[in-house]
């Protein structure tokens, strides 16, 4: 066997790292095709807004519960409900301002758990004037809902789970959660699902 250069090992080590890049590559660009496929093949409810559309996998699996009616959504006034499991508490406000994900006619309404990602205490207070939930009553987290849940205070480093909202008519239904819900390694398993009616 001889002894390679330094020029032949770093070569080879170059080639091999494209051969490598490209085999990693190709095929997520597949995927990436496939899953846009799976969204435009897929059949969706009518909604009279146009929402940016999550990836199939996030709402395929979930119930789809009526949570409240459009007209019955008033600002300052928080909607509680459970989904997609009973105990998986969450809150659907109407906002002061457009925000990502947001329903009805001012892309104003959203929702998200009500369990803090910190250690799984219930957020019950709603500050709309900072479109904040929190501070957690534990150790004061406090969460930005025009910002996708976004941490702005306190012991949490992660976002609130983003609860995915369709409207149909005067309808409003939680279709299904984007983030894991603190203490479940499945948001879909560990207790009995919502009863959908």
């Amino acid at each position: 066997m001889t002894d390679l250069t330094r020029r032949e090992f770093l070569l080879i080590g170059v080639a091999g790292g494209a051969v490598a890049a490209v085999g990693v590559i190709v095929p997520l660009s597949r995927m990436g095709e496939t899953e846009q496929a799976a969204i435009d093949g897929g059949s969706t409810p009518p909604t009279t807004t146009t929402l940016p559309q999550p990836p199939a996998a996030v709402v395929g699996f979930f119930p789809k519960l009526k949570v409240a009616s459009l007209s019955d959504v008033n600002a300052n006034e928080p909607i509680k409900f459970d989904y997609p499991l009973q105990g998986q508490r969450n809150v659907l406000v109407k906002l002061d301002t457009p925000v990502s994900y947001g329903i009805g006619p001012d892309e104003n309404i959203v929702s998200f758990s009500s369990i803090c990602t910190h250690m799984g205490c219930v957020l019950d207070q709603y500050m709309p004037e900072h479109n904040a939930l929190g501070p957690c009553p534990c150790h004061f987290s406090t969460f930005d809902l025009a910002n996708n849940g976004m941490v702005t205070l306190g012991q949490a480093t992660q976002n609130l789970p983003q609860v995915l909202l369709s409207v149909e008519d005067d309808d409003i239904y939680a279709t299904g959660v984007i983030r894991l819900v603190y203490g479940y390694a499945d948001t879909l398993q560990g207790a009995p699902m919502v009863e959908v009616s």
